[in-house]
């Protein structure tokens, strides 16, 4: 029995990758004109989830796909940037190369720019711009791949075929703070 009507459990094997294409798989001739993909905790990485949910409300006028977050970062197709991250005692890095390849049968970029936390919007017409069948294997894939939550945090934008962030805008920027972040004002 579940709290929540209508909702639908599912096993922890795949981290939010998984329960998103899940939820793709499941409803791709059935998808809202818009939906929003969060973490259960969202404020952590976009502090003005709210605000933004509420302009959504108001205003849903989406181009296809838009990122939410307030730190961007890039990782390099070795997983550099995962290497030394806190929740990552062992160090090891993630083969974003790998992954890519697997995904789009292609080989992808030097680096992947992203908001942390996975969190974003897409529009139904959107996602339906690929076949169900790529994302059938992109579901299996989130259970298969090594790290494959941590690969598709930095590459949802790609999985929509679009590029999330404006690479002219980043200048050569690798990280990008949106608003100011307390741990690191000195």
């Amino acid at each position: 029995d579940s709290p929540h009507p209508g909702a639908l459990q599912l096993p922890n094997i795949g981290r939010e990758a998984h329960t998103y294409l899940h939820h793709i798989v499941t409803r791709y001739d059935e998808l809202a004109p818009i939906t929003v993909f969060s973490q259960g905790k969202p404020f952590d990485h976009v502090f003005d989830f709210r605000k933004t949910l509420r302009e959504l409300v108001q205003n849903p006028e989406l181009g296809g796909f838009r990122w939410l977050g307030h730190i961007i970062d890039t990782d390099t197709n070795d997983g550099a940037l995962f290497k030394t991250w806190s929740k990552n005692p062992e160090g090891g890095g993630i083969d974003i190369a790998g992954f890519h390849q697997e995904l789009f049968g292609v080989e992808g970029p030097q680096e992947y720019p992203f908001h942390l936390g996975a969190h974003f919007i897409v529009t139904a017409d959107l996602v339906r711009s690929r076949p169900l069948d790529f994302y059938r294997r992109a579901l299996e894939l989130s259970e298969t791949f090594p790290e494959a939550a941590h690969c598709y945090e930095r590459s949802w934008d790609k999985v929509f075929g679009v590029q999330g962030i404006d690479l002219e805008w980043l200048e050569g920027r690798k990280t990008v703070y949106l608003k100011p972040v307390r741990r690191l004002i000195v």
